[in-house]
């Protein structure tokens, strides 16, 4: 049986958690490893359909995110996690969750600054805030806790798709998951 784990990826709107994940993703499944993305926008609309984006219901949002992904973990699965995850004690509680059940978990913040992902704006997001027709953006008018600890950083705007997912991919290695 492969060994699971996940990878936690968090950071601001647009920083580019979720290509690194997809650019991971196919790099271990050539390697025959079991792999699931769990996409934030994709869980939001079919597993937390419904949720607002006040305090409350993002932690919710992430606690369940956090719970598929340690059942895939547990179970043999690499399961890469791209998610703002905006708030430390929510973040805190998916490790602890992780380590409480023995699986796998590496927690990695895209750094990237709020003006390049502003520029890179995928969503339009950052436009419509700057219009007036969004609030509650995190990182510009809603709080984003960067960790303080994680177990690594990347910084997305100094290096390639290729070289993040490298540098997920070598933590991996290094601590025997991949």
């Amino acid at each position: 049986m492969t060994t699971g784990a996940t990878v936690w990826l968090t950071g601001l709107p647009s920083a580019g958690k979720t290509t690194i994940a997809y650019e991971l993703a196919g790099r271990l499944r050539e390697e025959g490893h079991l792999v699931e993305v769990l996409d934030g926008d994709e869980i939001r609309e079919f597993i937390s359909a419904g949720l607002g984006f006040s305090r409350e219901d993002r932690h919710t949002n992430v606690q369940r995110i956090g719970f598929l992904a340690e059942l895939l973990a547990r179970n043999g699965v690499l399961a890469l996690v791209p998610v703002i995850a905006p708030y430390t004690d929510s973040r805190e509680a998916v490790r602890k969750r992780h380590q409480e059940s023995g699986a796998g978990y590496i927690e990695v913040h895209v750094a990237t600054p709020v003006d390049v992902c502003s520029v890179r704006d995928v969503k339009d997001l950052y436009a419509k805030q700057a219009a007036g027709e969004l609030t509650g953006l995190t990182g510009v008018d809603d709080p984003y806790e960067e960790p303080e600890s994680p177990d690594l950083r990347i910084e997305s705007q100094h290096q390639t798709v290729q070289e993040s997912a490298a540098a997920v991919h070598a933590l991996l290695t290094e601590r025997g998951l991949a």
